[in-house]
C-alpha cells in the first residue's frame, strides 16, 4: 500500500518525535558513590600511625579517586576505648559508609562493629582484630603471633653461648588483641629456654611506663640481666633508657618492632638488637582498596584474602601479610631496599658511620 503526502508527513513527525523524547530521557546507570570513609586510628605513642599508616592510606585512597579531603573522616583515640566510641559515632553521624577501625580496645570495639551493622555500615578491621562481633566484615593485618616468635628467636640468637640466660620481658597493651598474640608466640619460643625474672604488660604501649618497669626489674635483679624482649620499638626505647640511667656497659641485647626510625638508628650503632619490619605499605595500601569498593558499590578484591581468623564470635575473612625479623646485618636489604625509611633520614649526623659500615649509601 502507498503511503499519501499527508501519511508520509504525519509518520515522519512521530518517527522525529520519538527521537526527541527518547534523547531527554537520561540513559539508566548504576548509582553514583555516596558518603563517606572513616579511618580510625587507636594511638600516637607508637610512631608508625601518623607516619606510615595515615599517609599511605589516604594517597591509595586519593589514586584511586576518592575525593580525601572531601570524603574522609580520620581520627586518632590517642590510647582512649571511649573517646574511639565516641570518634565512630560521630563518623556514622556524619556519612561514613564504611568504617576502617584499628581498636584501641579489642574487646570494647565489638560495640562499634555492632553499631555500624546495625546501621548497614560494612567494618574492616584494620591491624588489630575487633573481637566478639559478627559485624566485622573484613580482617587485614600480619600473623602476629609469628612476631613475637621472631622476637624470641632474635633474642635466643643473640644469647647463644650464655647458660640460663636471664632475661625481662616488656609485653604490650593487656586491652590490644595483637600485643597477647606477640606475647604467646614470645612464649612459644623462649619457654624452658631462658629465665624469665621479670615481666610486665605495659598500659597503652607507654615508653614512659615501659622505663619505670625496666627500672623497676633492674632493681630488683641487682642490674644482673642478659636481655630483654621488649613488644614495640616504643617499649624497646623506654628500656633502654631505664638500662642508660643504670649504668649497664654494654647493654643487652633487646627486641623491638615496628622498624620505627629511631630503632633502626639504635640498631645501627648497637644499642637495639633487633626490631619487626612490618610492610605497612602493602597493608594500608590493600585496605584502601577493599574500603574504596565497599564504598563505591564494586567488588572487593577477594581473590587478595587468604584466610579466616576467629574473633570469638565469627570467622573473619581475612588478608594475614608475612612479618621479616631485622638486625643490623639486613637493615639494607629490608627497610632500606623498599624505601620504607629513606637514607638521608636513617643516616643523619652521628648515624652516618655506622650506615656506611653497614654498607648504606
Amino acid at each position: 500500500m502507498r503511503l499519501s503526502k499527508r501519511s508520509h508527513r504525519s509518520l515522519t513527525f512521530v518517527v522525529l518525535a520519538s527521537i526527541f523524547f527518547a534523547a531527554c530521557i537520561p540513559t539508566p546507570s548504576a548509582p553514583a558513590a555516596s558518603g563517606k570513609i572513616a579511618f580510625l586510628l587507636p594511638e600516637t605513642k607508637t610512631a608508625r600511625y601518623e607516619t606510615q599508616d595515615l599517609p599511605i592510606f589516604k594517597a591509595k585512597l586519593k589514586a584511586l579517586g576518592f575525593d580525601v579531603e572531601k570524603n574522609l573522616i580520620y581520627s586518632n583515640a590517642k590510647q582512649d576505648a571511649s573517646a574511639q566510641q565516641s570518634q565512630a559515632e560521630a563518623a556514622l553521624t556524619n556519612g561514613a559508609k564504611v568504617l576502617v577501625l584499628d581498636p584501641v580496645d579489642s574487646n570494647a570495639a565489638a560495640a562499634i562493629a555492632n553499631l555500624a551493622e546495625a546501621k548497614g555500615v560494612p567494618v574492616i578491621a584494620y591491624d588489630r582484630l575487633i573481637k566478639g562481633s559478627a559485624g566485622v566484615d573484613y580482617y587485614i593485618s600480619f600473623d602476629n603471633e609469628q612476631v613475637g616468635k621472631l622476637q624470641g628467636q632474635s633474642l635466643l640468637e643473640a644469647l647463644k653461648g650464655k647458660p640460663q640466660p636471664v632475661i625481662v620481658m616488656i609485653n604490650g597493651s593487656p586491652t590490644d588483641n595483637n600485643a597477647t598474640l606477640f606475647k604467646r608466640g614470645a612464649h612459644s619460643v623462649l619457654d624452658g629456654k631462658v629465665i624469665i625474672a621479670k615481666e610486665y604488660d605495659t598500659p597503652d604501649w607507654s615508653p614512659d611506663k615501659a622505663q619505670e618497669e625496666m627500672t623497676q626489674a633492674l632493681t630488683a635483679l641487682g642490674n644482673k640481666v642478659d636481655g630483654v624482649y621488649a613488644a614495640n620499638d616504643g617499649t624497646a626505647g623506654g628500656a633502654i633508657a631505664a638500662m642508660k640511667a643504670a649504668g649497664l656497659k654494654p647493654l643487652p641485647p633487646i627486641t623491638g618492632q615496628d622498624a620505627e626510625l629511631t630503632a633502626i638508628q639504635r640498631i645501627l650503632i648497637g644499642e637495639q638488637y633487633m626490631t619487626v619490619y612490618k610492610a605497612i605499605k602493602p597493608e594500608a595500601e590493600i585496605t584502601a582498596e577493599f574500603a574504596f569498593a565497599l564504598w563505591s558499590n564494586k567488588p572487593v578484591p577477594l581473590n587478595k584474602l587468604n584466610g579466616k581468623t576467629h574473633n570469638g564470635k565469627i570467622e573473619v575473612p581475612s588478608i594475614v601479610l608475612t612479618p621479616v625479623a631485622v638486625t643490623k646485618t639486613n637493615v639494607k636489604d629490608t627497610v632500606v631496599a623498599d624505601e620504607f625509611w629513606k637514607v638521608f633520614d636513617l643516616c643523619k649526623n652521628e648515624y652516618a658511620k655506622a650506615c656506611g659500615a653497614a654498607g648504606i649509601k
